[in-house]
C-alpha cells in the first residue's frame, strides 16, 4: 500500500476510520471479557478531553512540560497511598510489560553491583503474566517457574527450594491473570527477605481495584507494600484505574533501590541524557488522562465503580456455578476467574458463545474460558447467563470437536505447547494474505 497521492479529505479519512471501528467487537456492550476497561461515557469524555489537551507533550521533557511533571508526580502519590505506603515512589510507564520489564531490570542491577551476580536468576509462578518471561528474554535473566497449589496458588515451598545464591528477584501476583488468585505475598516476601532479595508483587490488575474491594468490607488476601518485604509493586492505570491506554506505575519502597532502575549517558555529545524508564520519549496524554481520570473518579468513584464490579461478579459466578457442566476453577480472589468442564470441550462452548456475539478468553492448562469483569459487565449478567444456558445446552446435546486455537497476545488456548508457534505464524500468515487480497 503506498501513501495516497494527494491525501484525503478530514470527513473522508473519519468515514474510513468509523468504518474500520465497526468491525470490533462491542467492547461498550460488555461482549468481550478482557482488553478494555469501560467505566463509562462520562470518563470516557473526561479521557478524551485531557488526552487531546496534552496530545504533543513529551514526558522525556519534565523541564519543558512542567504540567507532565506534576500530573505524574501526584498519579504517583495517589497511587503510593493506595498501595499502603504513602512514602513510597516511582514513575508511569506506558503499560504492565513495561512496569515489569523495569522491576526486573531493577534487581538484576541491584545483584550486579551489591552482590557481583553475573547470571541472574528469578523465582516466579507458573501463572506469572508472560512479560515476566520477555523480561528474562530481554534482560537476561533466567526464570524459574514454580508450580500451582491444588488451591491455584503458587507452592511457596517450591519456590524457596528453587532459590540459588543467583537468584535476584522473587515474585508473586495479585492477583494472576489466568484464575484470579492472589499468591501468598507474605510467605513469598518473608522467603525472600530472609535471604535479601527483592519481592515484586504483579498488581497490574489488582493495583486499582483491590484497595476498593477491601473498603467495601470484602476479605483481602495481604499483597501490598503493609506486607513487610515486599520490596516493589506494578499496577495498571489502565485497567481498573480506568485510565486511557498507555499509563501504568512502577513503585518501590525504597528510594535507594529504585536508582537501578534509571538509565543515563554522560559523554553523548547531544548532552546529558536521562531516563526512568524504557522508553525515551513519552506521550503527554496519557500521562494527563490517567491524573484526569484519578481527580475525577476521586475515592467515592472508584468506591461506586468497584461495587458494580462486585456485584456483577458475584451474580456471574453464581450463575454459571448453577449450569450443570460448568465449573470455576479455584476460589478467585476478585473479579477475574477461570471456566472449566469435565463434561465437554470448553473450547467449543466458546465456539457457541462467539456464533451468539459474546467473546471469553480461551486458556490452556487447563483448557478455560477466561471472564475479567468490568463496570460494562453490570448490565448485561443476565443476559449473559440466559445466553450461556442455551449455548451450554446445545454444546451437551450436539457435543463437537472445537476447530481452533483462541489467541490473546502470547497466551494461546491450547493444551499442545508445540503447536503455539505454528499458530501464530498462521496467524501472522493471515494477515499477510489479507493485506495481499485487499490490493
Amino acid at each position: 500500500m503506498n501513501l495516497p497521492p494527494d491525501g484525503k479529505s478530514r470527513d473522508q479519512v473519519n468515514a474510513e476510520l468509523d468504518d474500520a471501528l465497526t468491525k470490533d467487537a462491542d467492547w461498550m456492550g460488555g461482549r468481550i471479557w478482557s482488553l478494555v476497561y469501560y467505566a463509562g461515557d462520562d470518563v470516557a469524555a473526561v479521557l478524551r478531553d485531557a488526552y487531546s489537551k496534552a496530545i504533543f507533550t513529551n514526558g522525556l521533557g519534565p523541564d519543558a512540560f512542567k504540567s507532565l511533571k506534576k500530573f505524574e508526580s501526584e498519579v504517583v502519590a495517589m497511587t503510593a497511598s493506595l498501595l499502603g505506603e504513602p512514602e513510597a515512589i516511582g514513575n508511569m510507564t506506558s503499560g504492565g510489560t513495561e512496569s515489569i520489564l523495569m522491576a526486573v531490570k531493577t534487581a538484576r542491577d541491584r545483584a550486579r553491583e551489591e552482590k557481583g551476580i553475573s547470571e541472574p536468576e528469578m523465582v516466579l509462578p507458573v501463572s506469572a503474566h508472560p512479560a515476566f518471561d520477555k523480561s528474562a528474554q530481554y534482560l537476561g535473566v533466567k526464570a524459574i517457574h514454580a508450580p500451582l497449589g491444588d488451591d491455584l496458588r503458587v507452592d511457596v515451598s517450591a519456590m524457596q527450594e528453587a532459590i540459588t545464591p543467583n537468584t535476584v528477584l522473587m515474585v508473586g501476583s495479585a492477583p494472576n491473570f489466568p484464575f484470579g488468585t492472589i499468591d501468598p505475598i507474605p510467605e513469598i516476601a518473608a522467603a525472600a527477605s530472609e535471604r535479601d532479595i527483592p519481592c515484586h508483587v504483579d498488581a497490574c490488575v489488582g493495583g486499582f481495584l483491590l484497595p476498593f474491594w477491601e473498603r467495601l468490607g470484602h476479605e483481602v488476601r495481604p499483597w501490598d507494600f503493609r506486607v513487610p518485604g515486599v520490596s516493589s509493586i506494578s499496577a495498571d492505570c489502565h485497567k481498573y484505574g480506568y485510565a486511557a491506554r498507555g499509563a501504568s506505575t512502577i513503585m518501590y519502597r525504597d528510594p535507594a533501590y529504585r536508582r537501578y532502575q534509571f538509565f543515563a549517558v554522560t559523554d553523548w555529545p547531544g548532552g546529558l541524557y536521562g531516563s526512568p524508564t524504557m522508553t525515551g520519549s513519552r506521550p503527554g496524554g496519557a500521562i494527563a488522562a490517567a491524573w484526569a481520570c484519578m481527580n475525577y473518579l476521586g475515592e467515592a468513584g472508584y468506591l461506586r465503580l468497584a461495587e458494580k464490579i462486585v456485584g456483577a461478579t458475584k451474580g456471574l459466578q453464581d450463575g454459571i456455578r448453577a449450569t450443570p457442566g460448568l465449573k470455576i476453577l479455584g476460589e478467585p480472589d476478585v473479579s477475574l476467574f477461570a471456566v472449566g468442564s469435565d463434561e465437554f470441550d470448553i473450547y467449543v462452548l466458546s465456539e457457541a458463545l462467539g456464533a451468539r456475539g459474546w467473546f471469553p478468553d480461551r486458556q490452556q492448562l487447563p483448557p478455560s474460558l477466561h471472564f475479567m469483569v468490568t463496570p460494562a459487565h453490570a448490565a448485561i449478567v443476565d443476559e449473559f447467563l440466559t445466553t450461556l444456558r442455551e449455548a451450554v445446552a446445545d454444546v451437551r446435546e450436539k457435543g463437537g470437536k472445537s476447530t481452533g486455537a483462541g489467541v490473546y497476545g502470547s497466551v494461546v488456548g491450547m493444551s499442545d505447547r508445540g503447536m503455539v508457534r505454528n499458530v501464530i505464524m498462521d496467524f501472522i500468515d493471515g494477515l499477510t494474505r489479507e493485506r495481499e487480497e485487499a490490493k
